[in-house]
């Protein structure tokens, strides 16, 4: 028993100083800085905001560049509370996001779209819809505009549901508008 215990110890050392060493050779310096903001449905509202990093990959495809970028988010949402009033929820988003852009990347529309996952605090109850779970994924449509080489505008269409994991799974949807700068 007490090889296998220092065993485990010696390999969970030795995956923390191969981790440690892989986190350092990866640049984890953020690339942009995003901020959005939407409506759903029911009157709902969200406001967030989160850090970019692009990827090194880019492809040609054809007329367009494909590129990709993940987002880390973090949002606040606001829907109507039983009884009255109005009450919070807290989400955290990952979401890689795949872009093309087209003029072979020079033109400066894009289109992107993205599925991630999402984690509500508390879980999302509502008097007109209920989560079953706080994890979601997180899936956005959109189109944008580079105003530049270092800020662009975009226009969201998002879904935020469990897939059909675990029922009841009504989902909910925003438009957003999201502006990013780049450092």
């Amino acid at each position: 028993m007490r090889t296998t215990t220092t065993l485990l110890r010696l390999c969970a050392a030795g995956a923390l100083v191969t981790c440690a060493s892989l986190a350092h050779a990866v640049d984890w310096r953020p690339d942009a800085v995003v901020l959005e903001a939407g409506v759903g449905r029911n009157g709902n509202a969200l406001a967030g905001a989160g850090l970019s990093w692009d990827w090194s990959w880019h492809r040609n495809a054809g007329a367009a560049e494909l590129s990709a970028r993940t987002e880390l988010l973090l949002n606040e949402w606001r829907a109507d509370d039983f009884g009255g009033g109005h009450q919070n929820f807290t989400q955290i988003v990952l979401l890689p996001t795949l872009r093309m852009q087209m003029a072979q990347g020079r033109s400066p529309w894009f289109l992107e779209l993205g599925v991630g996952a999402s984690y509500m605090d508390p879980l999302y109850v509502t008097p007109d819809r209920q989560f079953s779970t706080r994890f979601n994924f997180y899936d956005v449509l959109g189109v944008g505009y580079r105003l530049g080489a270092d800020r662009e505008v975009g226009l969201r269409l998002n879904h935020v549901s469990n897939a059909g994991i675990k029922k009841p799974n009504p989902g909910e949807e925003f438009l957003q508008l999201q502006f990013v700068q780049r450092f």
